[in-house]
């Protein structure tokens, strides 16, 4: 004799109704982040980098 569990979570794929209203409401996913930052951030590195090398070879 086997006995079966009811199962309280209903698996989308299962059924096409239940599939198609699963990938209709979906969570979108967060938008990238701006690169700006990071650019600065690189440029400022560059600027002290090469103001350091400039003060290394002339001192």
């Amino acid at each position: 004799m086997v006995v079966r569990m009811s199962d309280n979570s209903v698996d989308p794929a299962g059924n096409t109704e239940a599939f198609r209203a699963f990938t209709q409401n979906a969570p979108e996913e967060p938008a990238a982040g701006s690169k700006t930052p990071l650019i600065i951030a690189g440029a400022v590195v560059a600027v002290v980098l090469i103001a350091l090398i400039a003060w290394l070879a002339v001192g």
